[in-house]
């Protein structure tokens, strides 16, 4: 397995593109708490090296991402570290990729930014809970939303490559998102594709090119695997990187 050089928190704190004052876009933010032998069970990759737990994972810092290397079935996955923000190969300027965090399922094989990807680079973004600000007029409150047993999980993801004019190289991805399921419909319109354990080799064939193939993954996760609660205001900066990100509010 091929693993990349795994990034430190001081390094992590980057730019941050904002909707509406504090509060990200959606899927704006999410974490990563399981140690690195749980994510390796979880994706059967070969070995995961340590890293630190990720309680504000926030755009265009590196995330951890599962995809193959080839084409070929025997191919073992490998895990590898992506800045957050897709970057197409074609973009004169990479800053386009602080727009691109988030593609919609329904019509990212049609977008000139994703479809190529769409075909040929699909990742899985490992995850183990996202936040959600729910709109109460002026005020929005922060939700934590994680799978009731509390495992990592995948995001369906998208990856591309991107080459400078000084030849620097430039790896970046996107999340994939869908209509909210019932338990996030109070929270917000949208929610981001988690792809089932039993698809994750189907989502990675990268023998599969034809995205209709694939419509079935891109659908709501089931609300009866996912619990949701609020949390504190304090997640809102992404310079916020601990466990009282996770906290319930004092109101919960």
């Amino acid at each position: 397995m091929n693993v990349r050089k795994i990034p430190t928190k001081a390094s992590l704190l980057g730019g941050f593109r904002r909707e509406g004052g504090n509060q990200p876009v959606m899927c704006g933010r999410f974490t990563l708490r399981a140690p690195a032998s749980l994510v390796a069970e979880q994706f059967a990759l070969f070995d995961a090296p340590p890293f630190e737990p990720r309680y504000n994972i926030a755009p265009t810092q590196p995330v951890a991402v599962v995809r193959r290397a080839g084409v070929e079935a025997s191919i073992p996955r490998e895990l590898v570290w992506l800045r957050w923000g897709l970057v197409p190969s074609w973009a004169q300027d990479p800053a386009i990729g602080n727009r691109l965090i988030n593609a919609r399922a329904e019509t990212a094989a049609e977008k000139p930014a994703f479809r190529a990807a769409m075909r040929r680079r699909r990742c899985l973004v490992v995850a183990d809970g996202f936040y959600e600000w729910q709109r109460t007029g002026s005020r929005k409150q922060p939700y934590f939303i994680h799978k009731r047993d509390d495992r990592p999980f995948a995001f369906a993801g998208l990856w591309e490559s991107w080459e400078g004019a000084d030849h620097s190289a430039l790896e970046t991805c996107t999340i994939l998102t869908t209509d909210a399921n019932e338990l996030m419909r109070p929270i917000h319109d949208r929610m981001p594709v988690i792809i089932s354990p039993d698809d994750y080799g189907r989502w990675l064939d990268q023998a599969i090119e034809r995205p209709e193939q694939l419509a079935d993954l891109l659908r709501p996760y089931a609300a009866v695997d996912l619990t949701a609660y609020a949390v504190s205001p304090y997640v809102n900066s992404p310079a916020r990187d601990d466990p009282r990100c996770v906290e319930p509010a004092a109101s919960a």
